[in-house]
C-alpha cells in the first residue's frame, strides 16, 4: 500500500520499513545511526533521547517514515498509543517516577520531521514548570465557539 505524506510530500510505504534519506531517525531504525534502544518491535521502535528533559525521557517511532500523525496509517493508531502506555508505565515501575510527560509535535516544533512520542519521567518537584508554549484565554463565550467548529470537523469512528 502506498499513501503520499501530506506534510512533507514523501511518498511513503507502509508493510515495508520505508525511509527517508534525510531522515535521523529513519537512519536509527535501519541501524545507521547508533541509538539506546528502549523497544524493539516489527513497526515500532523507541530509544533514549540523546538531549533528554530527565534521564529516561525516551522516543517512541514507527519504523516506517510517517511524517505527522496525520499519516500515521490506522492499523499502527492503537500499537502506538499502547506502546507510549507501556512506555510511561515502564518509567514508574522500573525509573521510579511519579508519572510521566508524554509528548507529540505536528510540524510546528518538530524537530525531526518524523512522528516521535516523547515519553519523559516526571517526579514531583523536578523543575519542570509549565509548557513549552505561551499561554493565552479565550473571550467570554468564544471557547465554545471553538469547541463546536473542532466538533463538527472531526469525524466519527
Amino acid at each position: 500500500m502506498t499513501e503520499r505524506g501530506r506534510a512533507s510530500g514523501t511518498e511513503v510505504r507502509f508493510g515495508t520499513v520505508s525511509s527517508d534519506p534525510d531522515c535521523v531517525f529513519c537512519a536509527i531504525v535501519a541501524g545507521d545511526v547508533p541509538a539506546d534502544v528502549v523497544l524493539d518491535e516489527p513497526d515500532l521502535l523507541a530509544f533514549l533521547d540523546r538531549r533528554p528533559l530527565f534521564k529516561g525521557h525516551t522516543l517512541l517511532v514507527p519504523r516506517d517514515h510517517v511524517p505527522t500523525l496525520l499519516e500515521l496509517p490506522p492499523a499502527l493508531r492503537d500499537p502506538f498509543l499502547g506502546a507510549g502506555q507501556r512506555l510511561a508505565a515502564a518509567m514508574v515501575d522500573e525509573l521510579g517516577a511519579q508519572g510521566s510527560f508524554v509528548a507529540m509535535n505536528n510540524v510546528v516544533s518538530q524537530s525531526v520531521p518524523h512522528l516521535h512520542l516523547h515519553v519523559v519521567p516526571r517526579t514531583k518537584g523536578d523543575g519542570l514548570r509549565g509548557f513549552f508554549w505561551p499561554r493565552t484565554r479565550y473571550a467570554d463565550g468564544e471557547a465554545a465557539v471553538y469547541a463546536a467548529r473542532l466538533r463538527a470537523a472531526t469525524p466519527g469512528p
